[in-house]
């Protein structure tokens, strides 16, 4: 049998988990102090202030998107010149997952007792 002394407060455990939790609250709510190399102090990033982009940044912008339209438009008319088209040609080469796919389907769907 175990003493008194050694089986656990409940009551004491309930204050001391109320006094933390009101601890980390207070500590929540305070503002942060600034963290090295950030002058507005730490904040989630979803309600930090938005940098300002540079003009060549802005400029570059366009540049990518063009870039990535014409190797789009590239690989559209590549795929229309081909003799197959792109999502055939993507199933001729798992013609073998094919063959084992439908193996085991026909294993599946059959009566067949083992």
């Amino acid at each position: 049998m175990s003493t008194p002394e050694e089986r656990p407060n409940l009551e004491a455990a309930l204050v001391l988990a109320q006094v933390a939790r009101a601890k980390l609250a207070a500590a929540l709510d305070r503002p942060q102090a600034p963290g090295a190399g950030d002058p507005r102090g730490w904040q989630p990033v979803r309600k930090r202030p938005r940098e300002p982009k540079s003009k060549a940044a802005k400029k570059a912008e366009p540049r990518r998107q063009r870039g990535r339209l014409e190797a789009a438009g590239r690989r559209r008319l590549a795929a229309g010149q081909s003799r197959r088209s792109r999502p055939r040609q993507n199933r001729i080469g798992n013609a073998a997952a094919r063959r084992d796919a439908r193996a085991l389907s026909r294993e599946r769907h059959s009566n067949a007792w083992l």
